[in-house]
């Protein structure tokens, strides 16, 4: 496994008021959930990024106002289209 490092000031500690450890887990939740939101990484795979399980990494999303589904917007016509064919059948 490879390991990125960021190197960053201790200003930006008394800024956040979070601990070394606080914002190096922030940082890495952020990239995971950008990755993500990009469609770059599954869930899972962000989820791991992070250090953390999927659940949870799913449940935190919405605190930085991501969304969990992650459709591109052809995929998103394509599953409407398929559940408005699967309504009519019904």
């Amino acid at each position: 496994m490879k390991t990125l490092k960021i190197p960053y000031s201790e200003d930006i500690l008394a800024e956040t008021g979070e601990t070394p450890e606080e914002f190096e887990q922030e940082l890495r939740f952020l990239v995971a959930a950008k990755l993500y939101e990009m469609g770059r990484v599954t869930s899972g795979r962000a989820a791991e990024m992070a250090g953390m399980d999927r659940v949870p990494f799913l449940n935190e999303l919405g605190r930085y106002r991501i969304s969990v589904v992650n459709y591109s917007p052809e995929a998103l016509t394509r599953e409407i289209e398929e559940a408005k064919q699967r309504a009519r059948n019904e």
